[in-house]
């Protein structure tokens, strides 16, 4: 078996690779592990996405954190970003997320945060497996009132619209705005604080039921938010994904502006305004060639990690920048929040619109898209790491960096996230490189079986 956590915290199927027992042993050891310096009795923040799995995982966890003599507070359905954010504010000693992000409803995440909301090193996360697997040796269980207790909290929502209309207190009165919740946990946050700031507020998949969570909609599913956007004559779209840590935005003639060019546009904003440090932004390696012709064009230096947000931010925590992030949309600005925040993304974005008072597609433009195709291969979750062990699958990938040498690169690796293996191509040549990706992609899922 692989380690434990991926990228993001642990993912799996609910109910099947993801049990009530793991959450509960993830509870008890993240407990221990994250407040055993601590000279007081612990409390864990738990929040949760829209899936039905959620309180299922949740209570479980909790169960977990309270056997070993911690609190938890429970805050229900909120954005990853907010449950970082109020840990930090509330000084509990850990944050928690149950969540699969963008992923489809049968799969769960539980995601560990530190007290100052950062997502957990490596290090510590290797602690909390390595304690479950040795079954808790060395834990203390306290009975009568050395167990903790669960407190609920309502009113934590609120908290987070408040504090993300005070980072970006822009006025959006006469900006017609569709938002797609995903039918996940933005949809009563976004909506309400755009709301609140002016915007005549479109809301599309905002009716969470529990099981329609990125069905078809979302940052991950564009179509409809591109075609409704065009439909309702507005001035931009903006989609999230499940946990609301992703922003991805449709400008007004219905055409996706991903995470690179988001980035892009607030970058230069905010260098031209003195206030992004060092003139830079950290991006992984998939991030679009455009966008690095477009920074040397604007004098802004990128600089590069493998993928993962928190690849991202140690990178920025180590060298004290202030911007970073994914062309998927999940954008780190550390000045105002220490993990991926959807709805500061977008407010951001929204504040260079208005202050510029420019149309989205014009600011757009400040970066050429170049052709990209992006396949995955589905391949077994303890395999995914191997897939250059395979002769035919090696000399494939060696024949195709020969080949697009010089005009474009080819890029392969695990996800960190999900049982597969990407395949991205960058070219001139669209219909290309797509099909050059695809007959890769087969290659894999084919071979390692």
């Amino acid at each position: 078996m692989g380690r434990m956590f991926g990228t993001d915290g642990v993912r799996g199927v609910a109910n099947e690779e993801l049990t009530p027992l793991l959450a509960m042993q993830l509870g008890q050891a993240g407990a221990h592990v994250l407040s055993k310096e601590a000279n007081h009795k612990p409390t864990i923040m738990v929040g949760c996405d829209t899936r039905i799995s959620g309180d299922m995982l949740a209570n479980a966890l909790m169960a977990g954190a309270c056997s070993v003599g911690a609190n938890a507070v429970y805050v229900g359905v909120l954005p990853t970003p907010a449950v970082a954010y109020l840990a930090k504010k509330y000084k509990v000693d850990a944050g928690v997320v149950i969540s699969a992000s963008h992923n489809p409803v049968e799969f769960n995440g539980i995601k560990f945060f530190d007290g100052n909301g950062y997502k957990l090193p490596d290090e510590m996360e290797d602690e909390i497996e390595a304690l479950i697997k040795s079954n808790m040796k060395g834990v203390n269980f306290p009975t009568g009132s050395g167990v903790g207790k669960i407190k609920y909290r309502t009113d934590a929502r609120e908290e987070y619209i408040n504090h993300s209309i005070r980072s970006v207190n822009v006025d959006l009165s006469g900006l017609k705005i569709v938002v797609d919740c995903a039918e996940g946990a933005s949809y009563y946050t976004s909506v309400e604080a755009l709301k609140e700031l002016g915007a005549n507020v479109v809301a599309i998949h905002n009716n969470p039921d529990g099981t329609n969570i990125n069905a078809n909609c979302g940052s991950t599913h564009m179509e409809e938010l591109c075609a409704r956007v065009v439909y309702e004559k507005a001035d931009l779209g903006l989609a999230f994904d499940g946990d609301a840590d992703r922003m991805l935005a449709v400008d007004e003639n219905g055409k996706l502006v991903d995470g690179d060019q988001i980035m892009s546009i607030i970058g230069n904003y905010m260098k031209d305004n003195g206030t992004l440090k060092q003139n830079t932004i950290v991006v992984t390696v998939m991030s679009n060639l455009g966008m690095s012709l477009s920074a040397k064009e604007h004098g802004i230096n990128l600089e590069q990690t493998k993928v993962g947000d928190r690849y991202v931010l140690e990178h920025m925590k180590a060298h004290d920048y202030n911007l970073g992030g994914e062309q998927s949309g999940h954008i780190i600005f550390l000045d105002r929040n220490t993990t991926g925040d959807g709805l500061l993304s977008a407010l951001l974005l929204l504040q260079v619109v208005v202050d510029t008072k420019k149309k989205l597609s014009e600011l757009a433009s400040i970066m050429e898209v170049l052709p990209q195709a992006l396949v995955n291969a589905k391949v077994p979750n303890h395999k995914k790491e191997h897939y250059m062990e395979y002769p035919e699958v090696a000399a494939a990938i060696e024949e195709l960096n020969k080949k697009f040498a010089g005009e474009g690169r080819v890029l392969i690796r695990p996800s960190g996230t999900e049982p597969m293996v990407r395949v991205m191509i960058e070219g001139k040549d669209q219909a290309m490189i797509e099909q050059e990706a695809k007959k890769l992609a087969d290659l894999i899922q084919q071979t390692v079986l």
